[in-house]
């Protein structure tokens, strides 16, 4: 294996000066650290090790984060996700421990795993992607800022963010995009594997038949009334009745899905705001990156 390389968010939740230098010590071949400086510096440096030939990426971050190297990586280099946020989505559905040493011991097996990513938009994506209201919650935890030490809002802002979001709409929400092929709804979920998020300890499972191997899976409520909430919230903790559900448009392991919304709409990537858009082009590339597990 040729050189390798550390990139570390020093502002993701749970990263320390302390944590950098015991995941450090712990990876198997002592690789050099990088600092990100700013949104996008680690596309920036992850591009220039593959371009240099680096063997392996281990990124020490938040989802934020990871979504980037995803973005400056090929093929060609390895990656390793070290748990740095406070969710930390994508090591956990890669089966990696919370402790993110402990996730840096497990990479001296030198145990791959070949998985695809989506891409909407042209932008890649490890775990999901959404339009229109779990896009508009990431939207509104950004609104409340950060700590003095540049963190987000945990999981508790979430749920109250979701709560009054609801509140807001009167428990209503309305068809406003359309799914080329598959019809009208209020929203869209696009998962690349499950679970689809956290909250917390527990898993959402909003596409519980996605996986890394496949294609992408689409979970798009026709309209959603106050009376249809428990029956969503009970799909996505137990993980089944979403795909036999007359209410929900469930497409599974696809190469591509065109959705067209009625107005902006707003659009995340891995739990990133990146702003509204009218029409998505969510596309699977399978096969795409090996990743340390």
């Amino acid at each position: 294996m040729a050189s390798s390389l550390l990139i570390v968010n020093p502002f993701a939740s749970n990263v320390t000066e302390d944590l950098v230098a015991r995941v450090r010590d712990a990876l198997p071949d002592q690789p050099e650290v990088r600092l990100t400086q700013a949104p996008g510096h680690a596309v920036e440096l992850s591009r220039a090790a593959v371009a240099s030939g680096t063997g392996a990426i281990y990124v020490f971050s938040g989802d934020g984060g990871f979504n980037e190297v995803l973005n400056g990586v090929d093929g060609s280099t390895v990656v390793g996700f070290i748990p740095g946020g406070g969710t930390s989505v994508l090591p956990r559905a890669l089966g990696l421990p919370r402790d993110p040493v402990a996730a840096a011991q497990r990479f001296a097996a030198g145990r791959t795993r070949r998985i695809s990513v989506g891409r909407i938009n042209g932008r890649r994506f490890g775990f999901s992607a959404g339009l229109g209201f779990d896009a508009e919650l990431v939207r509104r935890i950004d609104a409340l800022g950060r700590t003095s030490d540049g963190r987000r809002p945990g999981d508790l802002a979430f749920t109250w963010s979701a709560v009054r979001a609801i509140a807001e709409q009167r428990a209503r929400y309305h068809e406003v995009l359309t799914v080329d092929g598959l019809g009208r709804a209020a929203l869209a979920l696009i998962a690349n594997c499950d679970p689809y998020s956290y909250v917390g300890s527990i898993p959402l499972h909003v596409a519980p038949s996605a996986r890394f191997e496949l294609g992408l899976d689409l979970v798009a409520p026709r309209s959603v009334r106050a009376r249809d909430l428990p029956r969503l919230v009970g799909y996505l903790t137990r993980g089944k009745g979403q795909e036999r559900s007359a209410g929900v448009i469930y497409a599974h392991d696809r190469d591509r899905l065109v959705i067209h919304c009625d107005r902006p709409l707003p659009l995340h990537v891995d739990g990133e705001d990146v702003g509204d858009v009218k029409e998505a082009v969510c596309e699977a590339e399978r096969d795409a990156v090996s990743v340390l597990v």
